[in-house]
């Protein structure tokens, strides 16, 4: 070998060439965050949207759904601006609420809701005062002009009877018959069952004097039964409140029904209220011409010696002692308080003779002297007035 050339040691690979700057640990760590932050960007993008488009879609069916709803609670919708369109009757039960009465108006298309009446009916406060009835009220009110209409209470279509002091029960049946339109037939069954009435056992199925002389205020659809028991309950309470005794209630009718049909002047009830005690206490006849009328079925103005006389009338009290079997009217409480207060003024009353018909002047005396004496003004007035 020829030194000329160096010698040669053993081939080697060659170093690979770079193909980009080097990342470092930390470089990486940055890049996977920018990464993960995209990912949550698209995503919370694409939250919104979806909330979006569903806020759309809701707005579009709110009046759908409010249908929807009002349709499973008729009470929710919103209220009518008013002031109302066509009449209708509503009835106000007794002890309704204000959400019985607003479903009783929205049910008749009074309200628009029954929800708009309540809020109303508390924002209210005479809302109290509406009375239970059939009212009259307008279709599409506004619920507060509903309440306010109801509180005025001026549109009540009720049914007024007026019972006056000493009707007797076929004159208040009557007039009951006319101003109702209750057939009579419908009163007569009525009466043959007390109990519904509430009519007590004292008064052995008459309702003569248990129906008071009083305005009544009936709802248009009464019966004969609710009617009768309105008149028997106002008599009750008329005695409890007078202050008679539950046991004398029977008795106290009657001779208030006697003072009824006799005096013509509430000053001159408790003074016949004595006379009457007083000839009871004596064991005398009490000598009524309003009950010998009554039993005879004619005015006391007709009566003759013929009527007097007749023992078969047991409502005659010139031939049968103590008191009728029964009232002969239906007395007011003037006279029943007379009955509870007879007059105890040191003047001992037995007689009385109306002297004057037209004014009702009466004379009351202690004597037959006295008595005597009145019958002969009695008879100088009769000859003067024919």
């Amino acid at each position: 070998m020829s030194d000329l050339f160096p010698a040669q040691g053993p081939a080697q690979d060659p170093e690979p060439a770079p193909v980009g700057p080097q990342r470092s640990a930390g470089q990486e760590e940055r890049r996977s965050r920018r990464r993960r932050t995209r990912r949550r960007r698209r995503t919370v993008l694409a939250v919104v949207l979806i909330l979006v488009i569903l806020g759309c879609v809701g707005w579009v069916a709110k009046d759908q759904l409010a249908g929807l709803v009002d349709d499973v609670r008729p009470g929710a919708a919103a209220d009518y601006p008013g002031p109302g369109e066509d009449p209708v009757s509503v009835t106000i039960e007794t002890g309704a609420t204000g959400e019985d009465m607003g479903a009783a108006l929205h049910d008749a298309d009074v309200v628009a809701s029954t929800q708009a009446f309540v809020s109303a009916f508390q924002d209210n406060p005479q809302a109290g005062q509406i009375q239970p009835g059939t009212h009259e009220m307008l279709t599409k009110m506004s619920a507060k002009d509903a309440v306010a209409r109801l509180v005025a209470n001026q549109n009540r279509v009720d049914i007024k009877l007026t019972i006056p002091e000493g009707f007797t029960v076929e004159q208040i049946l009557e007039r009951a018959v006319e101003v109702t339109g209750i057939p009579r037939d419908a009163f007569d069954a009525a009466m043959k069952d007390p109990d519904a009435t509430g009519l007590p056992a004292q008064a052995k199925g008459n309702f003569e004097g248990w129906l008071f002389p009083t305005t009544y205020s009936f709802e248009p659809d009464v019966t004969a039964t609710q009617a009768l028991q309105q008149m028997v309950q106002q008599t009750l309470f008329a005695l409890s409140d007078a202050g008679a005794k539950k046991a004398d209630y029977q008795d106290v009718l009657i001779e208030a029904s006697l003072i009824e049909r006799e005096a013509k002047r509430d000053e001159d009830r408790p003074k016949m209220a004595a006379a009457i005690d007083n000839r009871l206490a004596a064991g005398d006849y009490l000598r009524i011409d309003a009950s010998v009328a009554y039993g005879a079925g004619k005015p006391g103005t007709e009566l003759t010696q013929k009527d007097l006389d007749d023992a078969s009338n047991p409502y005659n009290l010139y031939e049968h002692p103590g008191f009728p079997p029964g009232p002969i009217a239906s007395p007011g409480r003037p006279s029943i308080d007379a009955v509870l207060h007879p007059a105890d003024d040191g003047t001992y009353y037995y007689f009385w003779l109306t002297v004057n018909l037209d004014t009702g002047e009466t004379v009351f005396s202690s004597t037959q002297a006295g008595q005597d004496a009145a019958e002969a003004q009695l008879d100088e007035w009769l000859e003067e007035n024919g």
